[in-house]
């Protein structure tokens, strides 16, 4: 391994509150040193950072792989490519593939692929159920041992709730943490857009706020009796954020997150059936994307996350409820978050680094997103000033479908380093 000195850079590491010009030191992989050179430490080569933001490489919570099964709407290599270019250094991957990630022999093959790239670290999540057919739970143990760090239903409503309390109850027991997205099985069943005024206009399906808030009550009743503990996935109501707030400040052991595509976007982005704008769950008012962004800044919700989900042409560029949703998103993450803090005002840029490294790395048991001496050397290097045109050929991702196609982006990456591997340069303009 290269031993790397960043120097110049403003360092932001937001898990133990640095914030300051400083040089940075890599050495076998790891942080060697921060401010002064360690004893004996010889640069293999030097990173002028003169301008760039320092930052934990970003962890991001939930970002499709699409391996093994869905090669056609993107692999692996691509995938992995389009991570450390977004300065993603560590990924979640639901576990909605094909075959499901329900057996330990698919999750070990998984995260070998992925090591064999070199690139950003890989921890699946294991399936809660068989198949994902809410009936049989699998072996969460032999899961775990082969290297899930939790369990999801990914995008499937548990339909039979004495299933989920088993599942929550097993979990409880070895200290798992199941991961949900709040949907009710049968409200809004079908639906493609929120319901509202403008689906009703546009003649679209709706999925109502009360399919999150119905099932987040259930969620919430089950931990009360159970003590498991649950993340919550892509949060997207004012209402379904009052009962997160409301369930952490009784004690319940929940975390949540929310899509970056929610942070900025409403159901008027649907302008005219734009396909880009389908997505999961749908975007809703701008009442509720106020209330997304407030519960960022009190810290109701934990983290951003990308909800990258590659699609390819023929299940996109069909009629609005046609088309598959999904978007792209990892290439993403660190420009809609950098966005939110220019909204916020002031020098917001520390909180939303936090939302994008610390605290995903916290939500999801991962020693990651942070700077520590010692820890491993997952480092983005980014310009917070550069803007940059979000076209579908600069995206290396193979799914190049987003809502934000033509938008200008601000703040670019320069380089990303995985344990102290520069898995990413971009040239000098």
């Amino acid at each position: 391994m290269t031993n790397l000195h960043i120097k110049n850079g403003r360092v932001i590491d937001p898990a133990n509150g640095v914030d300051a010009v400083q040089d940075l030191f890599i050495a076998d992989g790891k942080v060697a040193a921060l401010g002064s050179a360690p004893a004996g430490f010889t640069a293999a080569r030097t990173i002028d950072a003169t301008g760039l933001v320092v930052a934990p490489g970003l962890v991001d919570l939930s970002a499709r792989l699409r391996e093994p099964g869905y090669e056609y709407k993107a692999t692996l290599e691509s995938e992995m490519q389009a991570a450390v270019q977004g300065g993603v250094t560590s990924l979640v991957c639901p576990p909605d593939t094909d075959p499901v990630l329900d057996e330990p022999g698919l999750v070990e093959m998984l995260k070998h692929r992925a090591r064999g790239l070199n690139q950003a670290k890989v921890h699946p999540l294991g399936a809660l159920t068989m198949g994902l057919k809410g009936q049989a739970l699998t072996e969460m143990a032999e899961l775990t041992e082969a290297g899930c760090i939790g369990f999801s239903h990914a995008e499937v409503p548990i339909q039979d709730t004495t299933v989920l309390l088993r599942a929550l109850q097993y979990a409880k027991t070895f200290g798992y943490t199941v991961w949900l997205r709040p949907q009710d099985a049968h409200i809004g069943k079908g639906g493609v857009a929120h319901s509202g005024p403008l689906a009703s206009r546009l003649g679209l399906s709706g999925v109502p706020v009360m399919a999150e808030t119905i099932a987040l009550h259930t969620i919430f009743e089950l931990l009360r009796a159970t003590g498991a503990k649950v993340h919550l996935c892509r949060i997207s109501s004012a209402a379904g954020l009052e009962l997160v707030r409301a369930a952490k400040a009784e004690g319940l052991a929940v975390t949540c997150d929310v899509g970056a595509h929610h942070v900025h976007l409403t159901d008027a982005d649907i302008n005219f059936f734009d396909p880009n704008a389908h997505l999961t769950p749908p975007l809703r008012s701008q009442r509720d994307r106020e209330a997304i962004r407030a519960a960022l800044t009190d810290g109701t919700i934990d983290a951003i996350c990308s909800d990258h989900t590659p699609v390819d042409d023929d299940e996109k560029l069909l009629p609005f409820a046609e088309a598959s949703p999904g978007a792209t998103g990892l290439e993403l993450l660190l420009s809609l978050a950098l966005k939110w803090a220019e909204d916020l005002g002031g020098d917001a840029l520390f909180k939303a680094l936090n939302r994008v490294t610390a605290a995903p790395a916290r939500v999801a048991g991962l020693d990651a997103g942070h700077l520590a001496v010692g820890g491993s050397a997952d480092v983005v290097l980014f310009d917070p000033a550069a803007r940059w045109l979000v076209e579908a050929p600069a995206l290396a991702s193979q799914g190049k479908h987003t809502p934000f196609l033509g938008y200008e982006m601000l703040g670019q990456v320069r380089a990303t380093i995985v344990a102290g591997h520069v898995a990413f340069e971009r040239d000098a303009a």
